[in-house]
């Protein structure tokens, strides 16, 4: 896919000392919003419920998970994916938009699996651009989640590629808070404009990292529609594997 590079802006690589990543909807799903990966895995698993009533409850799982303590320092990836479809698919029998019946169960773990298996294949992808990375920069992840994504991280083997995990859960602040990102570049010891961020959300990502005078590269990928039209940044791509070509790597 052809990178889009803004013409008021450039990504200028040779000031760049540290690296901050996102990681849900950056590295786990290639700029694809959670939303649209597990749509489609209900569409793949024929469920039978519209796009709007999983919308629904999709937004239901996240504000549930939001407010009470359903996922654990210890779960991986797996365990989280197998919660949030529990929370979606419950709430779609409770309000009668799925009947509970033999294949309700068969759902959940169908979507699950499919789910897990995409973000693990995509990552094994990843491992070469990631590993390349680690070779020339520190790299400080800066995510908003459950509090358990060093377990999600162990669990994909990336632990290792990043020298701090900043986590909103952990510290107390979520994005679009630029402060999250204020503790990213703290944590890399260098100025602002010595670090590029790379997030797939303009809203979360860019803007807050942009007001810490850091650079910005946009995994923009299928999002929900709640971009703004006129949302740029220093550097826009399409998909993750293009940035072997913007960092120049071998």
């Amino acid at each position: 896919m052809e990178s889009i590079i803004n013409q008021n802006k450039m990504f200028d690589l040779s000031k760049i000392k540290g690296i901050i990543f996102d990681y849900g909807g950056t590295i786990d799903s290639n700029g694809k919003h959670w939303a649209e990966v597990l749509w489609e895995s209900y569409q793949d698993q024929q469920v039978p419920v519209t796009r709007d009533q999983f919308r629904e409850a999709y937004v239901y799982g996240e504000r549930y998970l939001a407010t009470n303590v359903v996922i654990q320092p210890e779960d991986n990836f797996h365990a989280l994916l197998q919660k949030k479809v529990d929370l979606q698919v419950n709430y779609l029998v409770d309000k009668g938009f799925l009947t509970e019946d033999g294949k309700t169960e068969t759902y959940k773990l169908a979507i699950s699996e499919q789910c897990y298996t995409f973000v693990k294949n995509l990552i094994r992808k990843e491992i070469s651009i990631l590993t390349a990375l680690k070779e020339r920069y520190p790299m400080v992840l800066v995510s908003n989640f459950y509090g358990n994504v060093q377990s999600v991280l162990e669990d994909f083997g990336l632990l290792e590629y990043f020298d701090d995990i900043i986590e909103s859960a952990v510290v107390g602040v979520r994005k679009p808070d630029p402060a999250i990102f204020g503790l990213g570049v703290e944590s890399l010891g260098l100025p602002g404009e010595s670090v590029v961020v790379i997030g797939d959300s303009y809203t979360k990502d860019i803007v807050p990292a942009s007001k810490n005078g850091c650079q910005t590269i946009w995994l923009k990928g299928l999002g929900w529609g709640d971009d703004d039209e006129n949302a740029t940044a220093d550097l826009i791509i399409t998909d993750f594997m293009e940035l072997k070509a913007a960092f120049q790597l071998d």
